[in-house]
């Protein structure tokens, strides 16, 4: 059995800028949506909680969030004895030479990072960008080409500046597209002649309070009109970026956790068949360049009386279909006749054992999805996230001994190689996340780490922030200076 991989095959890591940036009140940049969400734990995850200029304190699944938009004059302000993590994240607004360094010494040759969308528009309104947000992503992309690693760059990664949210309801709003569009239009202008592959939105499929469509209503009527404005965006952006950056590859990031039926009853058959529809609709829509004919039958069954279209939106939905196909696999889940998607987990898995996070492992799952999604679209495809969250401790040498990662990646990536070499699937790459630690979008602890390299920092935020690497750094080195062969041994 051999593991390696085609020549050219893409070997990375994947951040995202509220969870690993900082950098929060330096170089210009604005409040994003993700700027008020607190830290958490396992059984407490992150969430919203600021102070309205009436003195109201706004907790989390509070009204605020099936409210009327909320005027701009009324920004809410942070709670002085609340812990916001994305405004240090783990600084690598002040450590990415280091960063990009370490990551070079694993032989990475690409690396996917978010522009922080009100870095380079604070507001999102206005009519010139930020020279001091656009001259910090410069000097990331340079520092980057200076080893050799191809940018992978993510437009939009569950955000936008919280003027956007609060003014416009977030993606409700059409006025959002056009504040989407300037700001791709200027990183295209700068960084295209650097900057082959992009992503236009990261896991649109996922719903997550602000982001990623921004909006407060939690109907299906909102959501699924929101999510229709984002289609139309990325198409823009995507035949857009075609025509200033010929040679540009465009995607959308999808959450892809592979589901079964938790039985072969024919009624969990078919409920899982309906549930995967639910991701399907994005996949199918924004590939193919057109809404499949399930989508009436989603639309019923989450209340949507009626997707508003303007004249056009039809046409670019098509001329604006994406090149590949990416997506984040972390685990796999069951579902059965009664089960909501919209409650990831589902019913539980005899078969599989699980994380700390309580997360199925399941690697076989990851070939399954890849194969799936190949099979449907016939479009390159690019895992840009996979990876274990775990407790990771330094022991009295200062070294983490993570052979629980190492085990979990290479499973993983022994599929993945499988679903290349003997199903034929036509795979780009692989970015695992995090590379280097970070913080938690689920739970927004520091205590559930990713990372090849272990970043001194707990979760309040409070260390030396010295990155060390792990054991499973040295590992990954090997694995890639091999192109997957060794993955064998």
């Amino acid at each position: 059995m051999t593991y390696e991989l085609p020549k050219g095959f893409l070997w990375g890591g994947a951040t995202a800028d509220f969870q690993y940036e900082g950098g929060f009140s330096e170089g210009g940049r604005g409040l994003s949506s993700h700027d008020y969400e607190t830290d958490g734990s396992k059984d407490n995850p992150r969430h919203h909680t600021m102070k309205m200029p009436d003195g109201q304190i706004i907790a989390p699944r509070s009204s605020f969030f099936y409210a009327d938009p909320v005027p701009p004059e009324a920004q809410p302000v942070f709670l002085e004895d609340a812990y916001y993590p994305s405004h240090q994240a783990v600084d690598f607004y002040h450590h990415y030479k280091e960063d990009i360094a370490l990551m070079a010494g694993m032989g990475f040759n690409v690396f996917r990072f978010s522009i922080c969308w009100s870095r380079i528009f604070p507001t999102g309104e206005e009519t010139e960008p930020n020279e001091d947000g656009l001259a910090f992503y410069d000097q990331v992309i340079d520092e980057m080409l200076k080893y050799g690693m191809e940018p992978l760059i993510t437009i939009c990664h569950d955000e936008m500046p919280m003027h956007l949210a609060l003014k416009y309801n977030g993606w409700s709003s059409r006025k959002v597209i056009d504040c989407y569009l300037n700001y791709c239009r200027v990183l295209f202008e700068r960084y295209g002649d650097r900057c082959r592959y992009w992503l236009t939105f990261n896991e649109i499929n996922a719903v997550r309070g602000f982001g990623p469509c921004g909006t407060r209503e939690s109907s299906g009527q909102a959501h699924y009109q929101a999510v229709h404005h984002m289609f139309v965006a990325s198409a823009k952006a995507v035949k857009l970026g075609h025509e200033l950056m010929p040679d540009s590859q465009f995607g959308t990031m999808y959450a892809m956790s592979e589901l079964y039926p938790a039985s072969c009853k024919p009624e969990d058959v078919f409920h899982r068949l309906q549930e995967r529809r639910e991701n399907w609709y994005f996949i199918d829509t924004m590939g193919r360049g057109y809404y499949h004919p399930y989508a009436k039958d989603i639309w019923r069954r989450r209340g949507v009386k009626e997707i508003v279209m303007e004249a056009g939106d039809t046409e670019i939905l098509l001329e604006g279909q994406l090149d590949f196909i990416s997506f984040s696999y972390y685990r796999s889940n069951t579902t059965k006749a009664g089960d909501d998607w919209f409650t990831v987990g589902g019913s539980p898995n005899p078969y599989l054992e699980e994380t700390p996070w309580g997360w199925p492992v399941d690697p076989l799952g990851l070939r399954h999805v890849m194969n799936e999604i190949y099979d449907r679209i016939q479009k390159p495809i690019f895992i840009v996230e996979n990876g274990m969250g775990a407790v990771d401790e330094l022991d009295e040498n200062g070294l983490v001994q993570d052979d629980y990662r190492i085990a979990y990646l290479r499973d993983h990536l022994q599929a993945m190689a499988d679903a290349i070499n003997i199903d034929g699937v036509d795979c780009l790459g692989y970015t695992m996340w995090g590379p280097i630690d970070l913080i938690s979008l689920s739970t927004g602890e520091m205590k559930k780490r990713y990372g090849f390299i272990y970043v001194d920092m707990d979760d309040k935020g409070r260390g030396s922030l010295k990155r060390t690497p792990k054991k499973s750094y040295y590992w990954i080195k090997e694995i890639i200076a091999s192109n997957g062969a060794k993955l064998a041994e």
